[in-house]
């Protein structure tokens, strides 16, 4: 028999009977369930003391989205793995927080699944930041978008799974529908893939550079962590200052500073939000190198098998009253979300910002006094 049932709720209720291990879901019509049980569609759940039966369609509501994951338990699932387990677990972990949380942008909360030339990649971007993986892979080419929201229970799933294989189908007669298959001993997944055309992320890569500077993350997310504490808000921008031999890492306020001995390869200077930052510091993990082209182009931090673009925030000194301290915006795309802003546009950007500091700065002017009061005369006794 066949049911459906919402994934969220499922999950919220199992986590919820607890006091067992072991969780017995069966078809409700049996001997021991009763006659309107046994008519209708039931799924009947036994965990230590507590027996449930759950309808048909339960948790499911108007509001729930339109997407489709098939389960299959079973005790003596023959596996052929193409993945190891645990990477593809740290592969997702390192392109799923990347992905756009606002709901009017879909694509960009699916992560893109494209299997080429012996190579497995994965793909994220929010607009303000593009992570990309590959891993060696043997299995058919294609490619699928699927939501962030199937794929973060798996992520820790995945770490208790032996084995695992990863493929694709095509959902159902639909020559332009597929869905991503993955398979390990006792459990099988496959969601169907979103409707839509994933930005050309290969496009959105940055490929010269002039300054380099490798360095321990571990290091830097404790330099990351002391900046935020010093912070009068949630916002924290960060200057990273390359050179000499190491990565100087400061709050634009001068609130702070720290050094990172760090191998450097050119002088740069940057400035990225410090969030940004820390998470970019933990997807790469281990040593990192972090390639520059300028203050106002997309930075590139690159670990074995991993790349991540990030945008910088916007900083005009020549803007920058003296004694006050600056605000810094993301620089967003004009286009594509994740499309780094082109040259001309960002002189365009520089010149709007000048007029808008000379209007504020005129808006600011004191007025002219107003014309003395005409003396009066003096009484005389």
């Amino acid at each position: 028999m066949d049911f459906t049932i919402g994934r969220k709720g499922f999950l919220t209720y199992i986590k919820s009977l607890g006091g067992s291990n072991v969780v017995k879901v069966v078809p409700s019509s049996n001997g021991d369930a009763s006659g309107l049980r046994v008519a209708d569609k039931r799924l009947k759940v036994v965990c230590g003391a507590n027996t449930s039966y759950l309808d048909d369609m339960a948790w499911v509501s108007e509001k729930t989205p339109l997407t489709l994951c098939d389960v299959r338990v079973s005790p003596s699932n023959t596996v052929k793995p193409n993945l190891g387990a645990l990477e593809l677990s740290e592969a997702l972990s390192r392109v799923v927080p990347f992905t756009a949380k606002e709901d009017n942008r879909p694509v960009l909360q699916c992560v893109l699944f494209k299997v080429a030339d012996g190579k497995l990649t994965m793909v994220s971007a929010d607009g303000y930041r593009l992570a990309m993986v590959k891993l060696d892979f043997d299995g058919d080419e294609g490619q699928v978008l699927i939501n962030r929201d199937e794929l973060k229970g798996v992520i820790s799933a995945l770490r208790r799974a032996y084995r695992v294989r990863v493929g694709f189908e095509k959902s159902g007669e639909s020559l332009e529908g597929m869905s991503l298959v993955l398979d390990t001993e006792l459990i099988r997944y496959k969601w169907r893939g979103a409707d839509g055309n994933f930005p050309e992320y290969e496009k959105l890569i940055p490929a010269d550079f002039n300054t380099f500077v490798s360095f321990d993350t571990n290091e830097a997310i404790r330099a990351v962590s002391s900046l935020k504490v010093l912070s009068d808000s949630k916002a924290y921008p960060i200057d990273l200052t390359i050179g000499n031999g190491k990565l100087t890492m400061s709050s634009p306020d001068d609130k702070g500073m720290a050094e990172i001995p760090a191998d450097t390869q050119g002088d740069g200077k940057i400035r990225l939000d410090g969030s940004y930052l820390a998470d970019a510091l933990r997807a790469c993990g281990g040593m990192v190198e972090l390639k520059l082209v300028d203050s106002k182009s997309p930075m590139l931090f690159t670990s074995p098998d991993y790349e991540l673009v990030v945008m910088p925030m916007f900083a005009g000194e020549s803007q920058t009253p003296k004694g006050e301290a600056q605000t810094a915006e993301p620089v967003k795309a004009e286009t594509e979300p994740t499309e780094p802003i082109a040259d001309d546009e960002a002189e365009k950007a520089n010149a709007v910002a000048e007029a808008e500091a000379i209007a504020n700065a005129k808006a600011d002017k004191p007025k002219h006094k107003a014309k003395r009061k005409a003396k009066e005369p003096v009484a005389v006794a």
